[in-house]
């Protein structure tokens, strides 16, 4: 068998390497400006530990929404831990990086996704000419679930 170049999942380790680095620069210094973040990431990978009830609500992908309101925000090479606070009730995450699936920052149109088989298979099903929705509802203090479908063009 002929030995070949795998682009994608050097890309895929490169992104990942990014999000890494951004994450890092938050936990150390704070979000600059405007920025926040939206990470969706697959609730059955290996390693992704969150609240029972969490899961249970959300399945097969949860969203998060880094921006007001964060704690404890610790970055490792695999992947990060942070407590979000969930209508007054902080709860704890352990996201590997190999889990997520988006990491989006509308502040600056930023976004990365992680393609799989299965997405590929979903873009198809998908209507074209869906509209770019405005940056969501700023609620202070509080982390949200959102559908990241607004923001695929």
């Amino acid at each position: 068998m002929a030995r070949t170049i795998d682009y994608g999942n050097l890309m895929h380790r490169a992104m990942r390497g990014l999000i890494q680095t951004v994450l890092e620069d938050v936990a150390e210094h704070g979000l600059p400006g405007a920025h926040h973040f939206f990470i969706t990431f697959d609730t059955n990978h290996p390693g992704v530990e969150i609240a029972d009830w969490l899961r249970a609500r959300y399945p097969d992908e949860m969203t998060v929404v880094l921006q007001h309101w964060f704690e404890n925000l610790v970055v490792t090479p695999d992947g990060f831990s942070v407590t979000l606070n969930f209508g007054n009730s902080p709860e704890p995450l352990i996201i590997p990086f190999d889990a997520v699936r988006t990491f989006v920052d509308p502040s600056v149109e930023f976004g990365l996704r992680f393609e799989t088989h299965e997405d590929e298979d979903d873009e198809e099903d998908e209507e074209d000419g869906e509209e770019e929705a405005a940056a969501p509802e700023e609620r202070p203090r509080e982390a949200e679930v959102v559908s990241l479908d607004k923001f695929r063009k």
